[in-house]
């Protein structure tokens, strides 16, 4: 028996029109004043609105802050906290992407707990309770909704920094999936390959354990049999369901197991080359792949075994080399690049790339060690 400590900190609330339900959930929780942070995207798109809209008809006063961007920085939770410090609220709600709810989660580590976020830089170093947070995921991917970490950039150096503390877990997620149906089809490919990367990398971390391998496992079922139905058929709102749900699994996942290598990567080439997350780590994980399979074949045989027994699965070759070129496959599919090279990464900056690669936290969870050498032959065979 492996020893391991589950405590699920989040009520998962999943279905069409569920978003109507987020002022009677917010009630629930005795709450009267309210803080949406969101993005302009979704502002446009209307979901805000409803949600607004919600939150008022439960007699919830309700303010706005749209200013969570792409990856977001220390200026956008400190425009946050203004504005919360201003009015506040005694509930956060963070509707969009993963942004929207990392953001949500810097503001509420620094309007309960004071200080700058590189406080929080690590786990657990909130020493105040946060106030009630509400997520609305409106893409499928970063699992966010399920996590107690929050990334945030550093807007002068734009290091990504993991914030970590079961006090950041927000208390409910509401999922549902006609919410992602006005995603770009580019939004759509890029989580969608974030998510499936997420299942992929907590199956095989060092940190896995029999309760995490549950989540990894169901949640590349539901991702990998469903990603290729989005992309072709946007629409399709059964398989926009099993993409957000498998994508809230893997933030399961991850709470429980954490990530590995391919992430490691992934994380310097945004900072640097602004390249999307999800494109820079479906670039890396299908190498990262076959470089644990040198030692780990049989656990990625498990995943190859799961999609030949999907409904119109097709043979692939067996473990790590199989599983990659699967990958590999999606991230074509998806429109997606899988050379580093045609993204304007050049190659005398690969040293550079690994040994900041080699500083990532979750690298220290890839089942084989990996050092910025090991890492920056990974950046050769993706070049």
């Amino acid at each position: 028996m492996i020893n391991f400590d589950f405590e699920p900190r989040t009520r998962l609330v999943c279905g069409q029109d569920s978003i109507d339900q987020l002022g009677e959930l917010a009630r629930g929780l005795g709450i009267h004043r309210a803080l949406v942070i969101t993005d302009p995207g979704i502002v446009a798109a209307g979901h805000v609105q409803r949600g607004l809209d919600s939150l008022r008809k439960s007699s919830i006063d309700a303010m706005l802050f749209d200013g969570a961007r792409e990856n977001p920085t220390t200026d956008d939770v400190d425009a946050g906290l203004k504005m919360a410090l201003r009015y506040g609220p005694e509930l956060l709600v963070g509707l969009g992407g993963g942004s929207s709810m990392d953001c949500a989660k810097g503001v509420n580590f620094l309007y309960s707990n004071g200080g700058k976020i590189e406080d929080y830089w690590g786990v657990g170093k909130a020493h105040k309770e946060m106030l009630p947070m509400i997520a609305v995921p409106t893409t499928s991917g970063t699992g966010s909704e399920m996590q107690s970490f929050a990334l945030i950039s550093d807007s002068a150096t734009h290091v990504k920094m993991a914030c970590g503390d079961p006090k950041a877990s927000f208390r409910v997620a509401i999922l549902d999936p006609l919410l992602t149906l006005t995603q770009p089809i580019q939004v759509t490919a890029l989580t969608g390959i974030d998510a499936i990367s997420h299942a992929v990398e907590t199956y095989v971390t060092k940190r896995r354990t029999p309760l995490s391998l549950l989540f990894s496992r169901e949640s590349f079922r539901l991702l990998a049999g469903n990603f290729q139905h989005v992309i072709n058929d946007p629409e399709y709102v059964d398989a926009r369901a099993s993409m957000q749900l498998g994508a809230a699994y893997a933030g399961l996942a991850i709470e429980n197991s954490m990530l590995g290598a391919a992430h490691a990567l992934a994380n310097p080439l945004t900072a640097e080359f602004g390249i999307p997350h999800g494109q820079a780590v479906g670039v890396m994980l299908p190498h990262v792949v076959r470089f644990n399979g040198k030692k780990y074949d049989s656990w990625y045989q498990e995943l190859v075994s799961l999609i030949e027994a999907m409904p119109g699965g097709v043979p692939l070759g067996k473990g790590a080399y199989g599983l990659a070129d699967f990958l590999g496959q999606l991230v074509k599919a998806a429109g997606l690049e899988d050379k580093l090279e045609p993204l304007g990464v050049t190659r005398d900056h690969l040293p550079a790339l690994s040994a900041s690669a080699a500083k990532q936290w979750t690298g220290g969870f890839n089942p084989r060690r990996v050092d910025s050498e090991s890492l920056q032959q990974l950046y050769e065979q993706a070049y």
